[in-house]
């Protein structure tokens, strides 16, 4: 029986094998050009377009409104007919300036910053001092601390008006309970006020605790080893250690507070009983955020509420330059 030989017939010195290509050093290395340009490229433009997104989003809903609010500031312009500007200048500025209700908002919106945010950092710092000790169910108190922040601010503002109800309140009942006359917390000026403020402690009291708690787990140990050495006391660790370290988280709680502050809207809208933007029957916790919304979709004047906006906006920016002032001292003195 015939037998087929299948093995490959020799090839000739130098040659290539059958069935394969001819080699082709040029063309090889030109496609690794091409690789090598391509990933050049990509390792270039990858990051700017990873990040577009949130760029196209803020020049969408950031810088345009921004942007535009200058402009129809400048501009008389009614929400009835926004397409309707007449330029006035900055007579919108200065119809704010001379309004007393303008200044009544800016006063409230300071006492209510400062009755809030002085407690509500130093309850943050206690509480984070204590949480910085080993505790049974640490991370249990740690998410709780966050409740209130992720607790809706409508659910959060009913409850403290039923809270602070008049007749039937439960701090009334507790204050009557110790022989004081009820408060109507409502319609006088400072416990309106007060009871504002008590919503915004409740709500962001945990979440500077959390940045506090953060900053001081990143303290090194060695200090406090030495400050006890030194025979320091717990307080004195606090004072002499913590504290010193802390400055600069300590700063910047206190500058988002105050731009927190700044721009406080729900609390007093819900906790108003007519549930207006006039922040009470005598405006007497109408708050800047409150004057900006009064004006704009209750009374329709755009530009006016633009110029407010604006107000805001450069109140917010001198608040940023003492951060940046402060902070520059900070660093040159330690």
């Amino acid at each position: 029986m015939a037998t087929h030989d299948t093995a490959a017939p020799p090839t000739k010195e130098g040659g290539a094998a059958p069935g394969r290509p001819p080699a082709d050093p040029a063309g090889a290395q030109r496609r690794r050009a091409r690789l090598s340009r391509r990933w050049q490229r990509d390792m270039r433009w990858s990051p700017y377009a990873f990040v577009s997104p949130f760029f196209l989003l803020f020049l969408a809903f950031g810088l345009f409104p921004l942007i535009y609010t200058g402009w129809a500031s400048l501009h008389q312009v009614e929400m009835t007919a926004p397409t309707d500007m007449e330029w006035v200048g900055l007579r919108n500025y200065t119809r704010i300036f001379d309004d007393d209700f303008f200044w009544n908002a800016a006063k409230n919106t300071l006492t209510i910053g400062i009755i809030s945010t002085v407690p509500q950092l130093l309850m943050a710092m206690g509480l984070a001092h204590i949480l910085n000790y080993k505790l049974r169910g640490s991370t249990f108190y740690r998410v709780m601390m966050l409740a209130p922040y992720a607790t809706s601010i409508a659910a959060a503002s009913l409850v403290f008006v039923l809270l602070f109800g008049r007749d039937y309140g439960m701090i009334n009942w507790a204050l009557d309970f110790v022989g004081i006359d009820p408060v109507d917390w409502q319609s006088d000026k400072w416990p309106s006020q007060f009871a504002v403020s008590t919503i915004v402690i409740w709500r962001w009291t945990g979440y500077n605790a959390l940045i506090y708690l953060a900053a001081m787990q990143a303290i090194p140990q060695d200090l406090y080893e030495s400050a006890a050495l030194d025979g320091a006391s717990r307080w004195k660790q606090f004072v002499h250690v913590t504290l010193p370290s802390l400055r600069p988280t300590i700063l910047f709680t206190v500058v988002v507070s105050t731009i927190g502050a700044t721009q406080v809207f729900g609390e007093p809208l819900l906790f108003d009983a007519n549930k207006g933007a006039s922040g009470g029957s005598e405006h007497q916790f109408q708050t800047l955020g409150l004057y900006l919304y009064e004006q704009g979709w209750v009374n329709q004047h755009l530009g006016r509420a633009s110029a407010i906006a604006w107000t805001m906006f450069l109140i917010l920016i001198v608040v940023g330059i003492v951060n940046y002032v402060i902070s520059r001292r900070l660093r040159a003195s330690s």
